[in-house]
């Protein structure tokens, strides 16, 4: 029944569709729809407008029934609006001093005008928010000014910039000792670098790391904004801070308009090579310096640079149409720009090929090396601390301080002796207590080295030490007392295998010719200077001989050298003429025979003749160069006289009879005859101080350096007999502490561990007080690395430096050194700083457009001008001191440094914090920073590993 009554309903709907669609069409169903549709929008439409009007007419009601009677206060204020406002009267006095206030104005004027008002007025033309803003930047402007001058700025200038200098130069030599222990070639050394140098700085910090804001560009935003929001929470009053608005817009004015900028600008490592050329352009580039820098290039980039513009410069000389005597001076230049073309194509092959090789490795390895004579190692400071390294390995040490020992004692002797003769002659009596102190110190040297208690005992003739013990025993000390034995003490040194024999085919005997600038890189024959033209355009075999073939000469009675003066002519170099000399130089063996020329000013003959005569006193009799003359010494026939004069010298110089009696000699002269630019042995400072530096040159070499190798026992011993011997005058007192006794002991290793700690930390006894001394000696601890040579090369340098210090300015140095910096920070000097920071950043008034960045070639030649131009600025002193290869590795080290801009940004960020410190000490900016450079990701890998290295030990 279900079944039927189903289909009947189906077939009734079907009947009824199918009558439908005949009778109404097939649209019919589209406009029954749309009549549907109609209807249900006009009644929702109905309902709207209804619900519409009952509400208006409820809230209405609502209004009147329960809201108060409008306020009188609101039509007033609106009233008050619509009035002009009043001008706001600001005081333009900021600092009080008037010569900074104005160009402070400016400042502000044209950072609102640059920065706020271009967009501002698009929006509203009231400026009552322009002034509020100026005002409050005035504001802060006068609290920090009234601070400035509340603050002591003398540390902050001699202590803390110069700690934190040094503490970022420490992070960079260990960060690249660190990347050469690994040894591995790495793909990007300059990343691998920076990602080191941030790990050993949260190493030696232990708090605060600063990787963060100087390697991520949005980091660095976010740190300045808050720094600046926090310096605004201190200078800003209350009320300005709390408006949002207004702190913003100074806040994003101060971060990125003007502290951004600037710490980029300050952190490019091609504005500061500018900057270094800037400061020491009234110096000529060397080509000597040039040619270093060139071999010891490791960036391709620098070579392929310099060699492009030599290139380019060899085009344009080639391209030349010339006659007569300038073809001479063109075919010159050609042959330098293609000999430095040479030097550069050999060194890219080198570093693409990855052949680099240690010269100091190499030339050990190639067994032919210059003899430096046992008595100039002993009388020379950078040779001496290599001697003095292997005899303490070998155990010889006792020889060898035996031997400093008694120079020291007799140049003191002798001094306190011709002090004691002087005032005998004057009356004055002290005898017995400066023969009674003399004794006390012979005493002292003879039971430290040579009495059977002395550990180590210097093995020496039984007889000779008995005899020294008699006559001290029963005579007055004299100051040759200890000679026979320091002669045979010398003798053994010599002759023995195990000391100086042994020690010129060690390693360290390198190191030290080396250091002398005596080791040239074998590795550079046949590539650098192989078969290429000289300037004067004749082939020769070798341009630039290696000094290890020369020195080995005088040993071989076959080789012959002769030399003699071919041409000369007047040269203009910068503006300053002078006469130049062609040497032409024949060297011959059994085997081949050799020829080259090199070029020098009577200047040079007279610093070569200088030297030697200062080396060998007996040649000052023998050798006389002809005289200097100051007007018409560019005259022909005066330079034909001169020419003659000098191979006159030249040839008794070359004598083979002079050869063998002073064969030390050779060196010099093979060096002077060197085809390469020559080296002054002395620069205009040392001329002018050889006043101070001649009678020291006996006491402080043979006392202060020598006698300081006495150690602690002996020191001590000889302090308290000296006690006993009672009072002598006060000068005497001074000069014999001073010069013998109370010394610290001499060979001992700095071991305070310098890979974890600050520079900050007090460098030694006596020396903080000394501003200009603990500036000096610590920037040269850790420019030159210092600390890691013996204490013996240090304290040597320490001397050196108070009397030069002594010498130039006398005890008045803090004073000046205070005044200076008062000076610094006076009214004018802070008037000039703001208004350079004006002129850069707004010449003529306008604001400065970004610089482009200069194209990669040129700013790798500045590179290599930099180079040049710091390592021709060193005097030759600081070699003789520390070392030639010492003093260039210093100084391409911190130039090195200088050229990552996040290191760079590193160091900004160091003196702008420690500034703050120093300004605002009651604000905590320590915890501050610590805090903002919290999110190190160095800083976290850093705790974590140690505290995975401290929970073993804590589980114990």
């Amino acid at each position: 029944s279900s079944l039927q009554t189903s289909l009947s309903i189906w077939g009734w709907g079907s009947l009824g569709l199918v009558l439908f669609l005949v009778t109404f069409g097939p649209f019919a169903i589209f406009y029954f729809a749309f009549y549907i549709l109609c209807f249900v929008g006009g009644g929702f439409v109905v309902t709207l407008l209804f619900g519409k009007s009952n509400s208006e007419k409820y809230l209405e009601q609502c209004e009147h029934s329960f809201l108060p009677c409008t306020s009188v206060g609101i039509p007033k204020c609106i009233e008050e609006m619509k009035r002009e406002a009043r001008p706001i009267k600001i005081d333009r006095r900021l600092t009080g001093a008037n010569i900074i206030d104005e160009p402070l104005q400016q400042v502000i004027q044209f950072s609102l005008r640059d920065y706020v008002q271009y967009w501002y007025y698009t929006l509203s033309d009231d400026e009552s928010f322009l002034l509020e803003i100026r005002q409050a930047l005035q504001y802060a402007l006068v609290q920090f000014s009234a601070r400035s001058k509340e603050t002591d700025w003398q540390p902050y200038f001699t202590t803390r910039l110069v700690d934190d200098f040094g503490t970022h130069l420490r992070v960079f030599r260990k960060a690249q000792q660190r990347i050469a222990e690994k040894g591995d070639q790495m793909k990007d050394q300059a990343e691998e670098l920076v990602d080191t140098f941030f790990e050993v700085e949260v190493e030696m910090e232990k708090e605060v790391c600063r990787d963060l804001v100087c390697t991520s560009p949005k980091d660095e935003e976010g740190f300045l904004r808050d720094l600046c929001e926090v310096l605004l929470y201190i200078l800003l009053p209350p009320g300005d801070f709390q408006n949002k608005i207004m702190r913003y817009f100074v806040r994003e004015i101060l971060s990125r308009g003007i502290l951004l900028p600037l710490i980029n600008q300050l952190s490019d490592p091609d504005y500061i090579n500018q900057y270094v050329i800037w400061m020491i352009r009234d110096s000529n580039c060397n080509y000597e310096a040039f040619m270093n820098i060139i071999k010891l290039s490791d960036n391709i980039g620098e070579l392929e640079a310099v060699k492009d513009k030599a290139s380019e410069e060899l085009q344009y000389l080639r391209s030349l149409d010339t006659a007569g005597d300038d073809i001479n001076s063109i075919k010159n230049q050609i042959n330098s720009l293609l000999y430095v073309i040479k030097v550069c194509d050999s060194r890219i092959q080198r570093l693409q090929s990855g052949k680099e090789i240690d010269t100091v490795k190499l030339a050990a390895n190639f067994g032919k090396l210059c003899t430096v004579p046992l008595d100039h190692i002993l009388v020379d400071n950078v040779a001496l601390q290599f001697f003095m390294d292997y005899m303490q390995q070998t155990g010889g040490q006792a020889h060898l301080f035996f031997w400093m020992t008694v120079e020291g004692y007799r140049v003191t002797a002798q001094q306190q002796l011709e002090v004691l003769q002087s005032r005998q002659k004057d009356g004055k009596h002290q005898t017995n207590q400066t023969k009674g102190l003399l004794r006390a110190a012979a005493f002292g040297v003879y039971e430290q080295y040579l009495s059977e208690k002395a550990s180590p005992r210097v093995n020496i003739d039984d007889n000779l030490v008995a005899k020294l013990a008699e006559t001290l025993n029963h005579e007055d000390p004299t100051p040759e007392i200890f000679d026979d034995i320091q002669r045979k003490v010398y003798e053994l040194m010599l002759r023995d295998e195990r000391f100086y024999p042994s020690f010129k085919q060690n390693v360290l005997y390198v190191r030290m010719l080396a250091e002398l600038d005596m080791l040239k890189d074998p590795s550079f024959r046949g590539s650098d200077d192989g078969e290429v033209e000289s300037f004067n355009g004749s082939p020769t075999s070798s341009i630039n001989l290696s000094l290890d073939d020369l020195s080995n000469v005088p040993s071989d009675e076959t080789v012959q050298l002769h030399a003699y003066i071919s041409d000369t002519g007047v040269c203009n170099d910068h503006g300053k003429t002078y006469a130049l000399y062609a040497i032409t130089v024949h060297r011959r063996n059994p085997n081949s025979e050799e020829m080259w020329k090199t070029y020098r000013r009577y200047s040079d003959f007279h610093d070569f003749h200088m030297r030697i005569t200062e080396q060998f006193e007996n040649l000052a009799n023998i050798l006389k160069l002809p005289g200097k003359k100051t007007f018409n010494n560019m005259d022909r026939e005066f330079l034909e006289k001169r020419k003659k004069d000098l191979n006159a010298y030249l040839q008794l110089l070359l004598n083979p009879e002079m050869m063998k009696a002073s064969p030390a000699l050779a060196h010099y002269v093979y060096d002077f005859l060197e085809n390469k630019a020559y080296s002054k042995g002395k620069g205009d400072f040392a001329r002018k101080m050889d006043t101070f530096v001649n009678p020291l040159r006996n006491s402080m070499r043979n006392v202060s350096n020598a006698v300081k190798s006495i150690p602690d026992s002996l020191a001590e011993g000889m302090t308290k007999m000296s006690d006993n011997m009672g009072k002598m005058s006060e000068r005497l007192g001074q000069d014999i502490k001073q010069s013998f006794f109370k010394v610290p002991p001499l060979i001992q290793k700095t071991y305070s561990d310098p890979d974890h700690c600050r520079v900050a930390a007090p460098i030694d006894d006596n020396v903080d007080d000394n501003i200009p001394l603990r500036v000096m000696l610590l920037l040269m601890d850790e420019v030159f690395d210092l600390k890691e040579r013996n204490q013996w090369l240090r304290r040597n340098i320490k001397n050196l430096l108070q009397q030069l210090i002594r010498a130039t300015y006398g005890d008045t140095i803090n004073r000046k050194i205070v005044d200076h910096v008062d000076w610094m920070t006076s009214p004018e000097q802070v008037a000039d700083a703001v208004k350079r920071f004006r002129d850069a950043f707004w010449p003529n008034g306008i604001l400065a457009e970004t610089v482009p960045r200069r194209d990669k070639a040129i700013r790798m030649r500045t590179r290599v001008a930099g180079k040049t131009k710091l390592l021709e600025v060193m005097p030759d002193e600081l070699k003789h001191i520390i070392g030639a290869e010492t003093t260039r590795k210093g100084i391409l080290r911190v130039f090195e440094m200088f050229q990552h801009s996040q290191l760079n940004k590193r160091m900004v960020y160091v003196f702008l914090e420690r500034f703050l410190e120093t300004l605002f000490p009651q604000n905590k900016f320590p915890e501050l920073f610590n805090k903002l450079h919290s999110r190190s990701k160095q800083m976290q890998r850093y705790k974590q590993r140690l505290h995975s290295t401290q929970a073993p030990s804590l589980q114990k």
